[in-house]
């Protein structure tokens, strides 16, 4: 009975446990059954997340790193031929070339590859992830401040914290409460453009950079403090706050009054 528990730490396997937990997350994942059409799941683990998500959806990709447990997942859904189970690393998989939603119970030791494996596939409309709560609470703000991730993908995707869950609605139960983080890439983005975008990266970056202890110092290196002034005027923002209290919406103003 070692052996199992010892590798479920090693891939920081905590299987969700709990029917309405996994019914709760497949309805955010695919509010509309048969929507989206296709939906990859991350980490399907002993199917009870996949279960839900598979009387949901049209056509679903679940993968499972753990190869002795890709045989029972694939009996169990055998007769669901929109069902495929994909023995495999999740990380390494080639995002598909059509729209696709993300849904899983994600390994808290792997969350930060997964999310950028979202961010960065063209084709992921959004992504319903169980996080560590603390993971989840920094994306979204929850706790009044802003992380650099959060800010520099702004114009593209939103970011929402969905609800908190138990800790012992995992087997193993986990050291931490799990946050339901939703993922949404923008139908419309904000900012288009190569020029735009790459401004709004340096500005971010910068803002970020720490110099000076300030944001309104940090961006007095790469402007005049006159501008930088009128931009936290135009912003409503105090010159002393600190970088993660300000909110995305107030970069944006912020990025008004200082692009070129």
């Amino acid at each position: 009975m070692a052996r199992p528990t010892s590798r479920a730490r090693t891939l920081s396997q905590n299987f969700l446990a709990d029917r309405a937990t996994a019914e709760h997350v497949a309805r955010l994942a695919a509010p509309d059954r048969g929507h989206p059409p296709l939906l990859l799941e991350v980490g399907a683990g002993r199917g009870a997340l996949t279960e839900p998500l598979a009387r949901r959806s049209r056509e679903l990709h679940a993968y499972e790193i753990d190869a002795r447990l890709v045989p029972g997942l694939r009996a169990r859904f055998a007769s669901a031929p929109h069902v495929r189970v994909v023995a495999g690393d999740f990380l390494a998989a080639r995002p598909p070339h059509r729209p696709f939603s993300v849904a899983g119970n994600v390994p808290f030791s792997r969350t930060a590859d997964i999310v950028d494996w979202c961010l960065s596939a063209p084709g992921c409309t959004d992504a319903t992830l169980l996080t560590q709560l603390e993971y989840a609470r920094k994306r979204t703000g929850d706790y009044g401040r802003w992380t650099l991730l959060t800010v520099r993908t702004w114009p593209s995707h939103t970011w929402r914290l969905a609800g908190r869950v138990d800790r012992y609605r995992f087997r193993p139960a986990p050291r931490v409460d799990a946050g339901l983080l939703r993922i949404r890439r923008r139908p419309l983005p904000l900012l288009t453009g190569t020029a735009a975008l790459r401004g709004w990266t340096d500005l971010v970056e910068l803002g970020f950079s720490g110099v000076g202890g300030s944001l309104h110092a940090s961006l007095r290196r790469a402007h005049p403090r006159r501008r930088v002034d009128v931009a936290f005027r135009a912003a409503r923002l105090d010159p002393g706050l600190l970088v993660g209290e300000v909110a995305p919406d107030r970069w944006l103003r912020l990025y008004e009054e200082l692009a070129p």
